[in-house]
């Protein structure tokens, strides 16, 4: 056999070693994203499987027709009512608030840095978003109650001190970062052709942002905007700091209420003895909880499929 010969053979059997390393690879990483996403499902099961079993053991002592309707919620009283209604009114109250703060400026935010910004005033911005973002919720729920509620008292002056308007408007602070981020990334994902066809028929700026990259975008938009409403739904800190634990059946923003994750938090810490009907509150209050989150993500998935738009 020639050198030729035995050269063209060993670069053979060399590019032959390389595709089975190449695949070997390929097919660890995909081993690692699956087990990833089996572990997502499982934790999923876990966190059910945890609620289940103490959500069902309070169903058996309380009536679910009482749970569902009543408007008083007082588990730990000497003549304990179950109604589940004062825990929602809260939390959609102070999340409604705070949807109203985050999705006007985290939208404004996003157009501005998608569409309108210079690349030194974008790399300025986005620092300080993540930022906002990255500050423990603690800390906003403090500023909540000792720098806003006095605030606020000053044009309100009836405000309790424990009030759902500053915890939702500090929430819709922390929400923005969520907003804006989600939603510049929708922008972003618009083909460019999209926006220079619309420059090329002598569209301005504003009318491409918000006649052309707006509504390409609305499926991506509508995601995020749903998502910040279920990071509203569960946060904790702040509005079990500055929102109060009084379950109080109300849509005023300026009295004490408390949301359900805010019960959670007190329950939890207190002296509720292991086993009995207000432990099994908890359980009862974080599978609702659930249940809501999940129909939100749900519906979400479902706006995203009904408005996405595909462009090859």
């Amino acid at each position: 056999m020639s050198m030729a010969a035995l050269s063209e053979s060993s670069n053979a059997g060399l590019e032959l070693q390389r595709k089975r390393t190449g695949a070997l690879g390929e097919r660890l990483i995909s081993i690692l994203l699956a087990s990833a996403a089996a572990l997502s499902v499982v934790t999923t099961f876990a966190i059910v499987l945890s609620l289940a079993g103490d959500t069902i053991a309070f169903f058996q002592e309380v009536s679910v027709i009482e749970y569902l309707t009543g408007t008083l919620w007082t588990p730990l009283f000497s003549n304990p009512r179950f109604g589940i209604w004062p825990l929602i009114t809260a939390t959609f109250l102070t999340s409604a608030i705070a949807m109203l703060v985050a999705v006007p400026f985290g939208l404004a935010i996003a157009v501005y840095l998608s569409e309108f910004a210079s690349p030194r005033a974008r790399s300025l911005i986005k620092p300080l978003l993540e930022v906002l973002a990255g500050i423990p919720t603690v800390v906003y729920g403090y500023f909540a109650l000792t720098t806003v509620t006095p605030f606020l008292r000053g044009f309100i002056p009836e405000i309790k001190s424990f009030n759902s308007l500053s915890a939702g408007l500090v929430m819709g602070v922390m929400i923005i970062p969520i907003v804006a981020s989600l939603t510049e990334d929708a922008f972003n994902a618009v083909p460019r052709g999209l926006r220079e066809g619309a420059y090329g028929l002598g569209a301005m700026r504003h009318e491409v942002a918000l006649r052309v990259v707006f509504p390409a975008a609305l499926s991506g938009v509508a995601a995020a905007l749903l998502l910040a409403l279920s990071r509203a739904v569960g946060e904790t800190m702040i509005v079990a700091l500055a929102a109060g634990q009084n379950p109080t059946f109300t849509l005023d923003p300026l009295v004490p209420v408390s949301t359900m994750t805010a019960y959670i938090v007190q329950v939890s810490l207190g002296d509720t003895p292991y086993g009995s009907i207000g432990y099994k509150t908890i359980f009862a209050v974080g599978a609702t909880l659930f249940v809501i989150t999940f129909a939100i993500n749900f519906v979400s998935t479902l706006i995203v499929r009904r408005f996405r738009e595909r462009y090859d």
